[in-house]
């Protein structure tokens, strides 16, 4: 399934007297109005690619030294209505704000409200996925409210989830729906975002980002997802209980929605109904049918495209 690529550029090709102008420009137009400066004496050289997910958008950004800032002044003058999340995967920077300052090493993530004015400084060559959600989306799915201050989230499980659901995606080789994907990256931001939930909810978000990006292994389990977490299968039964569905359901529902959606793809035509079962992970056709029939009750002939 090809990634849906919004736009694409580098300043490598511009002169170097007018990348900052470029730079500021396409950010403007493609991401969110700043200011920047270089401070190295090859000028910027940065690259930046857009994606679409769902409701959400992607950048994935490097480059060399620089600082961005958004002021106030530019705050009221280019508005932006979103939730920043930036996972930092290379390199160091510093987060200025209205009440501080944060360190951010490779690994973490810092979210914070464009409306907002603040500082991003790259000490260092970087690299950086951010995601934009707009804050309808990040209010309902997120349910952090008000950010007063940006948050800060040092490298740990949830983070390091975010990065290979992100990376992966952008890279195209999960082959995974732009829905299945947004709701994998909310699921952990939520849990980033609001720790005052407690770990179950951390805990859930993980357990359905790996079940989400090992559909296609045959020998999925809860017990393997129970260990993949350090938990123990009783443990992960708890974790789920309040969602409704036990891990072994989820699983099974996954799988199904994800085939049910390729059975529909026109572009999987030529793909029978056991390859696209054995795709993702179903043990036979059999099994598969009587599943899908129970949950769509039609066949998974009857729900191609004809």
């Amino acid at each position: 399934m090809s990634v849906p690529l919004v736009s694409q550029v580098s300043t490598l090709a511009v002169d170097s007297a007018d990348r900052i102008a470029f730079w500021e420009e396409y950010n403007r137009r493609e991401l969110v109005g700043l200011t920047c400066s270089s401070y190295s004496r090859d000028g910027l050289l940065a690259t930046q690619t857009n994606y679409r997910l769902g409701g959400l958008r992607l950048a994935e950004i490097s480059g060399n030294e620089h600082v961005i800032q958004r002021t106030r002044r530019t705050c009221e003058d280019l508005p932006k209505d979103s939730v920043f999340v930036s996972l930092l995967t290379d390199g160091e920077a510093v987060f200025l704000h209205e009440g501080g300052c944060l360190t951010v090493r490779a690994g973490d993530v810092v979210l914070y409200d464009t409306r907002r004015s603040y500082l991003f400084g790259f000490p260092t060559r970087m690299r950086q996925l951010l995601m934009d959600i707009p804050r309808d989306i990040f209010a309902e799915r997120c349910a952090y409210g008000e950010m007063a201050a940006p948050v800060l989230c040092e490298r740990g499980e949830a983070a390091t989830a975010l990065e290979s659901v992100l990376s992966d995606w952008a890279a195209g080789d999960g082959g995974e729906a732009p829905a299945h994907t947004e709701a994998t990256v909310l699921d952990l931001v939520r849990s980033l975002a609001a720790p005052r939930l407690g770990g179950a909810s951390a805990r859930l978000a993980m357990a359905r980002s790996y079940i989400d990006r090992h559909l296609t292994d045959p020998g999925l389990s809860a017990e393997r997802v129970a260990a993949a977490l350090g938990v123990s299968p009783r443990h992960l039964s708890r974790v789920f209980a309040p969602s409704g569905v036990s891990p072994a359901r989820y699983i099974l529902e996954q799988r199904l929605a994800r085939a049910h959606e390729q059975l529909g793809d026109p572009g999987s035509r030529r793909m029978t109904v056991a390859e696209i079962a054995h795709r993702w992970g179903f043990a036979g056709q059999a099994h598969f049918t009587r599943v899908h029939r129970g949950r769509y009750g039609r066949t998974p002939g009857a729900a191609r495209p004809r």
